[in-house]
C-alpha cells in the first residue's frame, strides 16, 4: 500500500488532524503529520529541507495543507524517489493577496498574540466552529512562539513558488472548500491550470478543510491515491 504524508498549516502543529487521520487511515500503510518546531523560526527552504528528511521509503503520496503548499508543490517539482502524487488542501503556490506582500515586514511586529478569538474562528471556522473545533485551534496556535507565527505569516506573504508548478510530472488534487474566507478561488485555478494533471474537487465547508470535513475530505484522498495505484 501507499504512505500519506501530511504537512501542517500555519501552526504546524500534528495536533488537530486526528480526526482526517482516522478517517484516512484504511486507505493507507501509514499516514504521518510532519510538525514543524515550534519555538524555531525556519524559512520555507529550511522547512522543507526538514519535511525531505522525513519522507518514507517506498510510495507514498504528499498532502500540503494551507501553508505547507508551497513545501509540498517544491519537493513534488524536484520529484523525490517514491512520490505518486500530490494533494494541497486549502493552499497556494504564490502568496494568495500580491498587494499584501509589500507589508510583509510590519508583522514580524504584529501583536499576534492578541488577536480575537472570535475573529480567527470566523474566518477560520465560519459556520462548521464548534466549541471543540475553538479549543484545539487556540491550543495549537498558543503552543507556538508568537516569533514563529509572525515569521510564517510573512513568509506566506512573500512567497512564489508557482513557477514550479509546470515541473510537476505527477497527478495534483487541490481540495477547495467551497465557504473559504481566507484563500481566493484564483489560487486554486492556478494550481489546478498550471499544474499538467491537475484536478479540482469542492467540498462543503471553511479554510480549515481536513479538521471540518475529515471524512469527504479523506474520500476524495483516498480515491486519488486508488487512481494512482
Amino acid at each position: 500500500m501507499t504512505h500519506l504524508v501530511v504537512l501542517p498549516g500555519l501552526d504546524g502543529t500534528a495536533t488537530m488532524h486526528a480526526a482526517f487521520v482516522e478517517a484516512v487511515r484504511p486507505s493507507f500503510e501509514t499516514v504521518s503529520v510532519i510538525a514543524y518546531p515550534s519555538d524555531q523560526v525556519l524559512s520555507y527552504d529550511e522547512l522543507e529541507a526538514l519535511v525531505r528528511d522525513s519522507l518514507p521509503e517506498g510510495k507514498f503520496v504528499l498532502l500540503g495543507e494551507s501553508f505547507s503548499g508551497p513545501i509540498a508543490i517544491s519537493i513534488a517539482a524536484a520529484q523525490p524517489r517514491g512520490l505518486a502524487g500530490l494533494v494541497l488542501s486549502t493552499s497556494f503556490a504564490r502568496t494568495p493577496v500580491p498587494l499584501l506582500s509589500s507589508f510583509a515586514a510590519l508583522v514580524r511586529v504584529a501583536p499576534i498574540r492578541t488577536l480575537p478569538q472570535p475573529l480567527l474562528s470566523a474566518i477560520l471556522l465560519g459556520p462548521w466552529r464548534t466549541p471543540e473545533l475553538m479549543s484545539s485551534l487556540r491550543h495549537a496556535l498558543e503552543s507556538v512562539a508568537p516569533e514563529v507565527l509572525r515569521a510564517r505569516v510573512a513568509a506566506a506573504m512573500r512567497i512564489d513558488v508557482s513557477w514550479r508548478l509546470a515541473e510537476i510530472n505527477l497527478p495534483v488534487l487541490y481540495l477547495r472548500a467551497t465557504n473559504d474566507r481566507l484563500m481566493p478561488s484564483a489560487a486554486s485555478r492556478e494550481i489546478a491550470s498550471m499544474a499538467k494533471d491537475g484536478s479540482l474537487v469542492d467540498i462543503r465547508g471553511p479554510h480549515l478543510l481536513l479538521q471540518t470535513a475529515p471524512q469527504a475530505c479523506a474520500q476524495a484522498v483516498a480515491e486519488f491515491a486508488a487512481r494512482l495505484r
